[in-house]
């Protein structure tokens, strides 16, 4: 049990004077293929070695009580009581809700839950806290679930009470995730298949710019209507009813006028990275790190040009990356508007660039950014 584990416990039993049982929910990367998981399109996400720890145990009463370790938030409720509230709250209370719908008969619990992962940083700490909570709930009730079911309880859980339309991947690879080892995941039909990730003498490291999103500010779910919106036109060819129908980026060209050009440009970003997503897996196979690498950059540049996800501070960091020889490959990850950029770092360099990024970045914006070196990891756990 790490330092952080055995925090949250401490905590836990300091509060309750019990014994919890104690949980491991991941956050996660994603290699590449960015918004695109609700575009029916294939990802290539990870599960990390950061995440929500949850410290958990039955009450014997019908009182729910939270403890949010990183926040210092104390917030109590009854079964009969749960309903849409705000912040960190919605996220667990969604994912109660979702179990009430499908007939599960809740019990109280008391609960104290923690963590590594920044929020709006792009690891997806939202589906760390609803994918600890679930699969918490469904050991201790006995709900039964498998880790599939769970993820899309917790993507019901997501768009429901936080009203953040989400794709899978996020939930998917929180529940689904395998240590050394990256999913390539169908979002259209959730077949999947594991492919080992072998870095040799690289590292998957992340600079957070501190740039803080709220994927429920709106722009998320615009980007999702664009879409909807893009992909309705071309549905009015019948051999085009998915973005996966279309072969090459010309098929757009004759729908360009009536999509006006902003969704037209989105789904031209669909396209492509759907594309690159496929090309990544030969990449992997392969071991060739700096095709990846190139791969991701092309995402780059689509995520910030196309569908206008990024922001000075992540279009910074990339061009910052491209100039650095001991970097394979950049890009912003997770919804965008902030938070951070993954990059493939060569080890024997990652010291000399985690100095100099800390010091020019502070330089451009006033403030460091932070960086972390990630590890693969299993899907949610149970630890004691």
């Amino acid at each position: 049990m790490n330092l952080l584990a055995a925090a949250i416990r401490k905590i836990y039993k300091e509060r309750f004077a019990e014994d919890p049982g104690l949980f491991f929910s991941p956050g996660r990367i994603n290699i590449i293929g960015e918004h695109i998981d609700y575009n029916d399109g294939f990802v290539m996400p990870a599960a990390i070695n950061k995440g929500i720890y949850y410290a958990i145990a039955l009450n014997g009463s019908n009182n729910i009580q939270f403890y949010a370790a990183d926040a210092d938030e104390y917030y109590h409720t009854t079964i009969a009581a749960i309903h849409k509230e705000s912040g960190w709250k919605n996220y667990v209370l969604s994912v109660l809700n979702q179990f009430q719908k499908i007939g599960v008969e809740l019990k109280g619990f008391n609960c104290v839950l923690g963590g590594d992962i920044p929020v709006g940083s792009g690891l997806s700490s939202s589906a760390a806290v609803e994918g600890g909570l679930a699969f918490a709930i469904n050991d201790l009730l006995e709900v039964g679930l498998n880790r599939k079911e769970l993820a899309l309880l917790c993507q019901r859980a997501e768009h429901d009470y936080p009203g953040v339309q989400c794709g899978i991947m996020d939930q998917f690879a929180n529940m689904m995730g395998k240590k050394d080892e990256v999913i390539l995941l169908d979002c259209r039909s959730l077949e999947h298949r594991y492919f080992p990730i072998r870095l040799g003498g690289w590292e998957i490291v992340l600079v957070n710019t501190k740039v803080h999103h709220s994927l429920a500010g709106g722009e998320y779910n615009k980007r999702r209507k664009n879409c909807e919106d893009g992909l309705q036109l071309l549905q009015s060819d019948p051999a085009l009813q998915s973005f996966r129908d279309i072969h090459h980026a010309d098929q757009l060209l004759p729908f360009r006028k009536q999509m006006g050009e902003e969704v037209y440009q989105r789904c031209l970003f669909v396209v492509q990275e759907i594309y690159r997503t496929q090309q990544a897996t030969s990449c992997l196979q392969e071991h060739d790190i700096e095709g990846l690498g190139k791969l991701m950059y092309e995402t780059h540049e689509g995520l910030s040009k196309l569908y206008e996800v990024s922001c000075a501070e992540l279009d910074w960091l990339v061009t910052y990356a491209r100039k650095n020889e001991a970097i394979a490959g950049s890009r912003m990850m997770g919804g965008g508007f902030g938070g951070c950029t993954i990059n493939l770092v060569r080890r024997e360099m990652l010291a000399d660039f985690t100095a100099s990024v800390l010091r020019d970045y502070a330089h451009q914006f006033g403030q460091e950014p932070e960086v972390y070196v990630v590890e693969t990891a299993d899907g949610v756990s149970k630890l004691v």
